[in-house]
């Protein structure tokens, strides 16, 4: 039998991604959709403004929504946030207590004592930090979208060689900023060259994931220094990588292409078949082209350079998918075949 699943933030971006990749998930089905205020009440197809390639998937179209203002009281167990960050903070928490399981995608609980940001191919191990929350439930967040698309190539290669000093540039998508995150008057034809707290989360996510968790988390010990640019791209995050690393290209170059980790040895739903995805083309990978590979799972990694010891490839993930809904789900995926949901 299915694990029934509620999706609070429903009509917002990442809403829509969880509302759209959890049809027909072999795993859990949707019986409970929260928006705001404003929309609680109305069917989903009603409130919602649509903004996916597919359209409305029809299990949902007719589920009204209740409202995540007020402390809602909620019957399914597993829970999947897209909530806003302000909300989150408390609402999260609220849940967890009451002996939920939280999938978030928000940055409210990712630097908690014994909060995971978990990435199943990277870190599988940090979700043992949930044990330890002390609540009746537990609060499992992804990476910032910028993050996720960058470790896992990090992982493969840590995986073989010693790395350090890592610099990154971003060229990130505007939905990654939400459906009414930016206007036409900003974007159009033009770069944003900061996006605020993006730096930050990149470097301090990296380091918490990348390292270990025994009874506490352990920082990755690297330089990470981040530079990121909001894009007129509507989906994927694009990032060009620095770093030194003590390894010849062939090696580099395998170690990527062979990468793969536990949710692909689970044969998890929403896992890629390759976690990544190399190009030799110069002119690859290309956001109208890759950012769905791997149904929108995958990381396309091209430009492989090294020289005099210093490695540059450039990255491109789907930041809705990898970084966001698909990414939470494949956690939830990982909790529920280790039996903790």
């Amino acid at each position: 039998m299915k694990k029934q699943v509620a999706i609070m933030g429903a009509t917002g971006m990442v809403g829509q991604r969880f509302v759209s990749l959890l049809e027909n998930h072999p795993f859990f089905e949707v019986t409970s959709l929260y928006g705001s205020k404003r929309s609680a009440g109305k069917k989903y197809k009603d409130a919602v403004q649509w903004v996916l390639e597919k359209d409305i998937p029809e299990y949902a179209k007719s589920i009204v929504l209740k409202s995540f203002e007020d402390s809602p009281t909620v019957q399914e167990n597993i829970v999947f946030s897209a909530l806003p960050s302000d909300v989150a903070n408390t609402l999260e928490t609220e849940l967890a207590k009451s002996g939920h399981f939280v999938f978030s995608n928000t940055s409210s609980h990712r630097y908690d004592e014994f909060v995971p940001i978990l990435i199943p191919e990277v870190n599988p191990d940090h979700i043992e930090a949930v044990k330890f929350q002390g609540t009746k439930g537990f609060i499992v967040t992804n990476a910032n979208c910028s993050t996720t698309g960058l470790v896992i190539p990090l992982k493969a290669l840590l995986d073989r060689f010693k790395i350090s000093d890592l610099f990154v540039v971003t060229m990130q998508a505007i939905s990654g900023a939400g459906i009414h995150g930016l206007s036409a008057l900003e974007i159009h034809g033009n770069v944003l060259p900061y996006i605020e707290k993006e730096e930050e989360k990149i470097e301090i996510e990296t380091k918490k994931i990348l390292g270990k968790f025994v009874q506490k988390f352990t920082d990755f010990d690297i330089n990470i220094f981040a530079r990121t640019n909001r894009v007129p791209v509507r989906e994927g995050h694009t990032e060009v990588v620095f770093l030194k690393v003590e390894a010849y290209l062939p090696e580099i170059i395998s170690a990527l292409r062979d990468f793969r980790g536990l949710p692909q040895e689970l044969k998890l739903p929403t896992a890629p078949l390759k976690p990544i995805i190399i190009f030799e083309d110069p002119l690859r990978p290309q956001p109208v082209l890759d950012v769905n590979n791997g149904n929108g799972m995958s990381v396309s990694v091209g430009r492989i350079r090294l020289k005099g010891g210093i490695l540059t490839f450039t990255v491109l993930s789907h930041n809705t998918i990898r970084g966001a809904a698909g990414g939470s789900i494949l956690n939830a995926e990982l909790a529920y075949v280790k039996g903790l949901i």
